[in-house]
């Protein structure tokens, strides 16, 4: 029940970002599709951290150098997708509203992802590791 709530809160943040994220792209008035290549980072921030978590499990160690390259890698992807608007608008490749609709989008995309982790990876019995 309380898993399931989860599960369904992070989706709900999920849409609403992807939502902020198709508005700067689609309302007609921006009508670029740029921004879109920001998913890029979606799907290649969690990498660094399954790969230490795959290589870490030998060590019991409470910090690794693995683990700590691994919040380098997430925190460049991360930074990455904010600048990347940014630099858009900034030549002016994109207007600077969906720039903000993107940079919102972005907030609310990594805050999810972040909630996942928070929520499903404790490595106890409900977590996304048995799915």
């Amino acid at each position: 029940p309380c898993a399931v709530a989860a599960l369904v809160a992070l989706s709900f943040s999920g849409a609403i970002g992807l939502t902020f994220l198709m508005l700067g792209c689609a309302l007609e008035y921006y009508g670029v599709y740029w921004p879109l290549f920001v998913l890029i980072f979606y799907v290649i921030c969690p990498i660094p951290h399954f790969i230490a978590r795959r290589v870490g499990e030998d060590s019991d160690a409470a910090s690794s150098a693995c683990r700590e390259l691994a919040y380098f890698f997430t925190t460049g992807i991360v930074v990455s997708a904010f600048g990347f608007p940014m630099i858009l608008a900034r030549v002016q490749a994109i207007k600077w509203g969906a720039c903000g609709l993107v940079l919102a989008g972005n907030a609310v995309i990594f805050l999810t992802i972040l909630g996942f982790f928070l929520v499903f990876g404790r490595g106890d019995d409900f977590s996304w590791e048995q799915w």
